[in-house]
């Protein structure tokens, strides 16, 4: 197993600390994207339940979740990168926490960036764009991890471009919540093997 290279910015957060934060940033991106709507005349984009809607954030999720563990052989600065990101977060929690992993960042993350933020900004490549790299900005834990800034990034256009693409909100919402379970659940999978 890798170990967490020195940084004096960030000091290992408990299990405990780590679901608190994880809470508080869910209800912090929650009230934020209440207030936007309360104080803007933008809709909410649609969350439309269909079969066609889970096949596909299912199918997206699989899909950033393999390119994530192709570019982590190829490309050894987000190997190292990610290692690190996904270390601090993950080996406190113990198996059970990943549904929460999934499931909170998944919805609120979504909630503010695809459903709210991108269509004030426009559901257009500017849009796109904008929300991705704020999404982006959102994971990173320091400046020598900018190739997880940089994948974080690529993820927030696709799931922007799945929001525009199909107008229903749940496409990326699931899209997100299959790629935090999956890649989580591999990587503590590999870190056991180790």
């Amino acid at each position: 197993m890798k170990q967490l290279p020195e940084n004096p910015e960030l000091e290992p957060l408990t299990r405990t600390q780590i679901l608190i934060v994880m809470a508080v940033t869910a209800i912090v991106l929650l009230v934020v994207s209440k207030l936007w709507l309360y104080f803007s005349p933008v809709s909410l984009l649609p969350v439309r339940w269909t079969e066609m809607a889970l096949l596909l954030g299912l199918g997206i999720g699989l899909g950033v979740t393999f390119s994530s563990a192709v570019l982590y052989r190829l490309w050894p600065a987000y190997g190292k990168s990610a290692d690190y990101y996904l270390e601090f977060i993950l080996k406190p929690l113990i198996w059970p926490d990943l549904i929460w992993l999934g499931l909170l960042p998944g919805l609120s993350e979504e909630l503010l960036f695809r459903g709210i933020m991108l269509p004030t900004l426009g559901l257009n490549v500017i849009g796109v764009i904008v929300t991705s790299i704020c999404f982006g900005i959102l994971h990173i834990s320091g400046l020598e991890q900018w190739p997880y800034l940089v994948w974080a990034t690529i993820v927030g256009m696709l799931l922007g471009f799945s929001a525009v693409y199909t107008d229903n909100l749940l496409v990326p919402v699931v899209a997100h919540i299959v790629t935090n379970l999956l890649s989580s659940y591999l990587w503590k999978l590999r870190q056991h093997r180790f």
